[in-house]
């Protein structure tokens, strides 16, 4: 009974372990920051196995910093990725590691009031805080209501990290184009037969009708 106990307990701690780390809740976030971090899996951030499949778990650490009605996160991601080899169509493990730097604001509605002359001249005359200036570039997410939805972001922060033509090794010397054996085995015997060319196909289709033509 202790351990059905134990394990119970041990399930919702990790369950609000999770949730603490993906749904910040924004009068925690303050100018002084908020660190979390965490071990995440693949579900838990949202990713199928067609974006990216994720062996084990990813480690999570972010800091958070609220700065006016902004808040800035930074951090780093790492675990391993399971991907295909695009020349030998092998899987592998890939290390996994990334930093991100990303900004939440609120959502504004459609409805919005434009704001006045007056509450204009007193934004521009505030001074803009220097991590402002070095993010503008930073990748801009919206949030609604009293907390910061983080999991839509790591996960697509994970896909971009992905590369476009993951290789096992850039020394793969991939597939057969004949026989379709991997070569990264063992040679095949069709390897030193000469492959025929567009223009090989060319030369083969004149000859031949040279010589119905001198018949």
């Amino acid at each position: 009974m202790k351990n059905v106990l134990g394990d119970i307990w041990d399930s919702s701690t990790s369950s609000r372990m999770t949730m603490d780390i993906l749904t910040p809740k924004i009068v925690d976030i303050t100018a002084d920051g908020l660190s979390l971090s965490g071990d995440l899996t693949g579900e838990e951030l949202g990713l199928a196995d067609a974006d990216v499949s994720i062996r084990g778990t990813v480690a999570v650490g972010l800091d958070l910093r609220a700065i006016e009605r902004t808040f800035y996160v930074t951090g780093v991601v790492e675990g391993t990725a399971i991907r295909q080899c695009v020349r030998c169509l092998k899987e592998f493990d890939d290390p996994l590691a990334f930093s991100l730097r990303v900004v939440y604001e609120r959502e504004v509605k459609a409805t919005a009031s434009v704001p006045k002359r007056d509450d204009i001249r007193k934004k521009k005359a505030t001074a803009l805080p220097e991590v402002e200036e070095e993010q503008q570039d930073d990748d801009r997410y919206y949030f609604t209501g009293d907390h910061l939805e983080l999991a839509p972001m790591l996960r697509e922060q994970v896909i971009l990290a992905s590369p476009m033509h993951p290789l096992c090794s850039d020394t793969c010397l991939g597939l057969c184009p004949r026989c379709g054996k991997n070569l990264n085995e063992e040679p095949c015997h069709c390897a030193a037969e000469p492959m025929e060319g567009p223009f090989q196909v060319l030369r083969t289709i004149k000859e031949k009708l040279r010589e119905s033509n001198d018949h």
